[in-house]
């Protein structure tokens, strides 16, 4: 205690200063290396896009909307993207109501994405009308399905070898051939309220 009675006014101040600084330039990594990591992620789910969306909110046709993570362009049609960064063992099946993930010690359960995917693509295919619409539920690199994949589910790897990144020579033939229906949907849609997921791992 006689020790730091006797430090100086001016060292607390200097020691104070570097223990602030020290502690902002370690928030400013994590909110740069958490921004590299959005980015990384949001290029890899629109490679094969030509055009996409983002947090949006589709009308339900019944005065409701849907919140949607990413919709894209692709020269096979609309593919709604439903995103999910959840770390640990993910155990679900197309006839299970809840989904459990298991991550070391901790257990818990969510509600079986899949209807709810269904929706969605429902819901796009009433605004964007004759074109193709599928949906796919895509899980970053922090989980793993132990037991296999159910139904339009994909790890995010996965999502590029099934939906590859478009060449600059399909561009203008996917605008060409979809591009009204296109067109019906960004005017159909409003920026969603419900922020996008942002993995804390590489995605």
């Amino acid at each position: 205690m006689e020790v730091l009675e006797n430090i100086p006014p001016r060292d607390w101040v200097i020691l104070g200063s570097a223990v602030a600084f020290g502690w902002a330039l370690s928030w400013g990594f994590r909110l740069y290396r958490a921004h590299r990591l959005h980015k990384a992620m949001v290029a890899t789910v629109t490679a094969a896009a030509s055009d996409h969306l983002r947090d949006i909110m589709v009308p339900d046709g019944m005065g409701g909307a849907f919140h949607l993570d990413f919709l894209l362009l692709t020269p096979r049609g609309l593919l709604v993207i439903d995103l999910r960064d959840i770390s640990g063992n993910i155990f679900g099946g197309d006839q299970m109501n809840e989904w459990t993930v298991m991550d070391r010690s901790h257990r818990h359960t969510f509600p079986n994405p899949q209807s709810g995917l269904y929706d969605r693509i429902a819901a796009v295919k009433a605004v964007a009308g004759d074109i193709p619409v599928e949906g796919r539920i895509v899980f970053t690199r922090r989980g793993k399905f132990p037991k296999g994949l159910p139904k339009f589910t994909l790890m995010v790897d996965s999502l590029r070898t099934e939906y590859p990144a478009i060449e600059k020579s399909a561009l203008s033939a996917t605008m060409g051939r979809f591009d009204d229906a296109w067109q019906r949907v960004k005017s159909a849609v409003t920026p969603s309220p419900m922020s996008q997921v942002r993995p804390t791992a590489l995605p």
